[in-house]
């Protein structure tokens, strides 16, 4: 940016500063921001303006790295995007507002400094979003990780069965997780029969009845015997209300008479002494 309009802001650095606390008070009034304490709030919007001005004078290299250090911080802690955004399009209006109204600017040179001032604020602007998208895929990416590593395990309970629990929503992603961990986990433990446990599911639709159907004839096909254990009375209810047919594979209402049958099946059963 040219040496005068630098040295423009610099010189009218205070009443820029003050008039955009005017401003980001108004814009960025919401249930965050009236969720922190007042103190936390002004002292967070006095860095970030004073860290905007900063990168005029900084190399570009360290005022990315401010800016990145800023963003990091304060997504980890909770602050939403639009924080960042609606802060810096307050302060281009703020600032050429402020440029505008002493006639500082010499009007042959209007759209020039306003371009310059565009291309300063949009290029902060830019690194703040991709900072937060960032952090955010980041974030996808591990829960996805944690997701994989946790969720439907296949676990042998007695040689030859084994149990997967599964909690929470079932959608198509997680489904097709169910079905490889299953089909591996029947090769890996050499199961002959494997229970489904749903007792940790909330609710059984059409969808989440498929994606099971689809799993026991899964289990089937390479070997091995379905059954569906944890059917509660109201998910019981539901599965007839939909006209849904789980004919097909066994079912049982707890997971104890679940692994009863699968001993049965593989010509054992329990025996009190």
């Amino acid at each position: 940016m040219q040496p005068s309009i630098v040295e423009m802001i610099y010189s009218q650095r205070q009443e820029i500063i003050d008039r955009w606390k005017e401003e980001i008070q108004s814009v960025n009034e919401n249930e965050f921001s009236r969720s922190l304490p007042t103190d936390m709030y002004n002292e967070t919007n006095l860095e970030f303006v004073h860290l905007i001005i900063d990168t005029l004078e900084l190399e570009q290299s360290e005022a990315k790295e401010k800016l990145r250090q800023f963003a990091e911080r304060l997504i980890h802690t909770g602050w939403p995007l639009s924080y960042f955004t609606q802060g810096m399009q307050a302060f281009r209006r703020v600032l050429l507002q402020t440029m505008t109204s002493k006639d500082t600017v010499n009007s042959k040179k209007v759209f020039h400094t306003f371009y310059e001032v565009e291309s300063w604020i949009d290029g902060i602007i830019n690194q703040l979003v991709d900072e937060y998208s960032g952090s955010w895929e980041n974030t996808l990416y591990l829960q996805k990780l944690a997701l994989k590593e946790l969720s439907a395990p296949l676990i042998p309970v007695f040689e030859k069965i084994s149990v997967m629990p599964l909690i929470g929503t079932i959608d198509t992603e997680r489904a097709k997780l169910i079905m490889e961990n299953l089909l591996e986990g029947i090769i890996e433990h050499r199961s002959q029969v494997v229970l489904i446990d749903i007792t940790g599911v909330p609710v059984v639709d059409t969808m989440v009845a498929h994606h099971i159907i689809q799993a026991s004839e899964a289990v089937r096909l390479v070997g091995a015997e379905c059954i569906l254990v944890g059917i509660r009375p109201e998910i019981a209810q539901t599965i007839v209300n939909l006209g849904i047919d789980l004919g097909k594979f066994p079912t049982r209402s707890t997971l104890r008479k679940g692994i009863e049958t699968g001993l049965e099946l593989t010509q054992r059963k329990i025996v009190d002494l």
